[in-house]
């Protein structure tokens, strides 16, 4: 073997003998999935918890929906002018990123004051979210108002959509409606966005949101959706005597699995965030136990089946 040989020789064993023993973590880096969790699970915490604790318990991103119990993120100390760029310096020293900004604007108003209340508020966070190089802010429709015509919501929420995906142009954001409320249904979600065509609008696919109310395969749902998705909510759930009851993830009867399965084998390459509503449902675990349970469990589903 000449000299040149023996040293292409070595220098691949070299690379071979890394490989082995680095096997299993260099696999699981190549297919990693990214995750966040929303802070509607901690609404007690103080921004620098909520950070310490993601990076900690090995999270990508951190998706904001209020901070100790303030849901105006235009309130919070951290995300007014003064201190943005402090936040995102924070952010950076964790290696954590900024998701997605929960807005509370509702897209289902017909009434002028309404509805130009909830776009304006959009329009804030869509705002907000290019200085914090946030890439989605959510807004959703809720419970569809009584007495009007089911079409005449749809076609409101599209172009409610449509309004702030201009107002998005160009600001590197996208606005996502969440499957929420009374628009669960696979079609009735395929018409609306079908109608709000920008490339500033997508989705947030709440799985359980859907799940839990229609029935529907997440297989199929997805295979009808999936262009619009730029973004998830991962929950599960028991119902027991028609009551939604929310348990640890692989816990409850959601078959979150087979969503995010399809989800990673059909090219998705967003977050997978954990929606922990213990805001709204105090009686849930903590959040010490829930949200340092899901990147465990997410992580060995990984390992044996998400991917193929």
């Amino acid at each position: 073997m000449n000299h040149s040989s023996r040293r292409e020789f070595l220098q691949s064993s070299a690379v071979l003998v890394a490989a082995a023993i680095t096997g299993s973590s260099f696999n699981v880096k190549k297919s990693h999935l990214l995750l966040s969790f929303s802070t509607l699970g901690c609404p007690d915490w103080s921004f620098q918890q909520v950070v310490d604790f993601a990076a900690l318990n090995g999270y990508d991103g951190i998706e904001i929906r209020g901070i100790q119990r303030e849901l105006d993120l235009e309130r919070c100390s951290e995300f007014t002018p003064h201190y943005r760029q402090e936040t995102l310096k924070k952010m950076k020293q964790k290696r954590l990123r900024f998701v997605n900004l929960g807005s509370s604007a509702n897209l289902h108003f017909a009434e002028p004051v309404e509805r130009k209340r909830n776009l304006d508020e959009a329009r804030r966070y869509i705002d907000l979210a290019h200085e914090l190089k946030c890439p989605f802010i959510r807004v959703f429709p809720n419970k569809f108002p009584k007495g009007q015509e089911r079409n005449i919501t749809m076609d409101l929420i599209s172009k409610g959509l449509l309004e702030l995906g201009a107002h998005a142009k160009g600001k590197g954001v996208t606005v996502l409606m969440e499957t929420h409320g009374d628009l669960v249904k696979a079609e009735d979600i395929k018409k609306v966005m079908q109608s709000a065509v920008h490339p500033n609008v997508g989705l947030v696919w709440d799985i359980a949101n859907m799940w839990t109310i229609t029935k529907e395969p997440p297989v199929e749902v997805y295979a009808k959706l999936k262009k619009y998705i730029h973004h998830t909510h991962i929950k599960d759930a028991k119902i027991v005597d028609g009551v939604v009851q929310y348990t640890l993830l692989g816990q409850g009867e959601v078959p979150i699995f087979e969503a995010i399965k399809a989800l990673a084998n059909g090219g998705y390459k967003g977050y997978y965030s954990f929606e922990w509503e213990k805001l709204w449902h105090p009686e849930i675990a903590a959040p010490e136990i829930a949200l340092a349970d899901y990147p465990k469990v997410m992580k060995q589903k990984e390992l044996v089946s998400f991917r193929g």
